[in-house]
């Protein structure tokens, strides 16, 4: 076998981190219908991952993944909110109702992370407590309707330092609430 390059070495490496990191988090549009099913299962910490190998070919450092990428780690909502504040608005209930829904299907045991995001738009201190207080809501939502157990649920505020890959930190996507099975 040959050996590789210690710069092909790192391209391959990269292109595997690009490729994971892509697939780690489902982004659904305010359009879209959450499935509570594929809810459960982007969440479920219980259920084995799938992973696939890189294989190498010969020539310039080729990098092929194989046809399935690994399942999200996470999802991703575009969650409304009235403007520069924490008040859902009654739109997100659509779409929150479906991830409560996800969330019972879980192990009683299984605990989910709600992180809230926010673009780069404002100071960093605001970003990281608006952030905050909008996971919180999301989660008192979730709590005082659907019955979810407090403790099952941790509010996370990230401000402005987790964009979605491929977006540019003053992008509209990155004000959005995510989802992780913990």
């Amino acid at each position: 076998m040959p050996r590789l390059l210690p710069v092909a070495a790192l391209m391959i490496s990269a292109a595997a981190s690009l490729v994971a990191h892509a697939g780690e988090v489902k982004v659904f549009r305010n359009s879209e219908t959450v499935d509570p099913t594929e809810v459960a299962r982007i969440l479920d910490r219980s259920a084995p991952i799938k992973m696939r190998s890189l294989r190498l070919l010969d020539g310039p450092a080729a990098a092929v993944v194989a046809s399935e990428a690994a399942r999200p780690q996470a999802l991703s909502l575009q969650v409304p909110f009235a403007f520069d504040s924490a008040e859902l608005l009654p739109s997100a209930r659509g779409q929150l109702d479906a991830i409560a829904a996800g969330i019972r299907m879980l192990p009683e045991n299984q605990k989910v992370v709600i992180e809230g995001h926010t673009d780069a738009v404002g100071s960093e201190q605001y970003n990281e407590e608006l952030s905050q207080r909008r996971a919180q809501s999301v989660r008192r939502y979730l709590v005082a309707t659907h019955g979810i157990e407090g403790s099952r649920l941790q509010a996370v505020g990230l401000g402005e330092h987790d964009p979605l890959p491929g977006r540019g930190p003053l992008a509209g996507e990155n004000r959005r609430v995510q989802f992780r099975g913990q």
